[in-house]
């Protein structure tokens, strides 16, 4: 296996970590504290083509491929997590279901639209009462005289208030489970849909999150994605790429806790000497190390399998399973070593800790994740 990454893609990990660092770093502990999306770097990062990153050009994407992502996921997390999940959303949940699934008509008047950053987008699948089990909706839409007629409840809809377009799964037929439900894409503004509260979150405050309710909500019948019966395929192959993602969130956020734990080591002195030279310390330092370099591995062969059209469901669930745990660990782990100035929310290391949360619960809880892997090594 070459680990080797190409000049393109180097390239593209550069201009992420330099983006990150000039523009992202300054204010994120105030968008962190007032919970405000970075709004402005998110245009420039749309100007960058960084929001359709696995788009070919043709839509006005940048034509690059899954490893190319991630690496670029991992370096804007490592500064800015809430970033991190909004391009994440943007490119593998909604980028990505019109690449798989969209027809001609789709591509054309909201692809560009949203591989550009002209436009944003969200995904909304989870309902109240569904949470992991995704088959479980109520939101219904029936067919009338060319319309879909939506009505029900979203909630959990990240970039939902900021989007211009979201990727709405309903059931067109009662009774029959997964197989009746159906993927629409609709545009905000449409009558009948309207946006709830920002929700107030433990971490990746700088994202938006909130419920979406549709009440007679119509939606031309060419919004339908694929046939009726097809949403639940869709949502959870989109899912399997999706955890790649967010398994990259994971190993930024990681990267950024060992880089704080190892500069204030090395600058903190106790009993005359840097705690860096403690061997409680060293230990901590060499296993965050390891287990980083262990999940960034795992992010980049779950990649590299989708780029090849291999199956990947399973690496993909593996590596955001391990990376999320590492994450939680790693910054769990740099609080400690910054002690009393790592509860402080100056220092910026206690967000660490409450981004990394979240990543062991969206996009699949890491509960479902060990059932994904198990049923998986199972089956063989």
């Amino acid at each position: 296996m070459n680990f080797q990454l190409t000049e393109e893609q180097e390239l593209l990990r550069d201009v992420a970590r330099k983006f990150a660092e000039e523009h992202l770093a300054p204010g994120v502990i105030e968008r962190d504290d007032k919970a405000k999306m970075p709004v402005d770097q998110i245009k420039q990062l749309g100007e960058l083509g960084f929001m359709g990153i696995m788009v070919p050009e043709k839509w006005k994407g940048a034509g690059m491929d899954t490893v190319s992502y991630v690496l670029a996921i991992e370096e804007i997390s490592r500064i800015d997590a809430s970033a991190g999940v909004i391009l994440s959303v943007n490119n593998s949940l909604v980028c990505q279901i019109f690449l798989d699934w969209a027809n001609e008509h789709q591509l054309k008047s909201y692809l560009t639209k949203l591989a550009s950053g002209k436009w944003l987008g969200a995904f909304s699948l989870s309902e109240p009462q569904s949470g992991s089990d995704a088959s479980n909706l109520r939101t219904f839409a029936e067919k009338s005289n060319g319309h879909y007629i939506l009505n029900g409840t979203k909630n959990w809809v990240s970039n939902g208030i900021s989007s211009d377009l979201v990727i709405v799964f309903a059931l067109t037929t009662k009774g029959i489970g997964y197989k009746g439900v159906s993927a629409f894409c609709v545009e905000k503004g449409t009558p009948g849909l309207t946006t709830g509260k920002k929700e107030e979150k433990l971490g990746i405050r700088g994202s938006d999150t909130c419920e979406l309710y549709f009440e007679n909500c119509k939606v031309p019948v060419e919004n339908l994605i694929q046939e009726e019966g097809s949403g639940f395929h869709i949502a959870m192959k989109t899912l399997d790429g999706g955890r790649i993602g967010i398994g990259a969130q994971a190993v930024g956020i990681a990267q950024a806790s060992l880089d704080r734990a190892l500069e204030y080591s090395k600058e903190r002195k106790q009993f005359g000497k840097p705690i860096s030279s403690f061997g409680a310390i060293k230990s901590k330092l060499a296993q965050m190390a390891t287990k980083i370099e262990a999940s960034r591995l795992l992010v980049l062969r779950a990649a590299a399998l989708k780029d090849n059209h291999q199956p990947y469901a399973k690496e993909a669930a593996m590596a955001k399973l391990f990376a999320s745990q590492t994450a939680m660990e790693t910054s769990r782990d740099c609080v400690q070593i910054f002690g009393g100035y790592g509860y402080m929310q100056e220092y910026g290391v206690e967000r660490l800790m409450r981004d990394a949360k979240i990543t062991q619960i969206y996009e699949g809880t890491s509960e479902i994740q060990e059932l994904v892997i198990a049923k998986t090594i199972l089956e063989k």
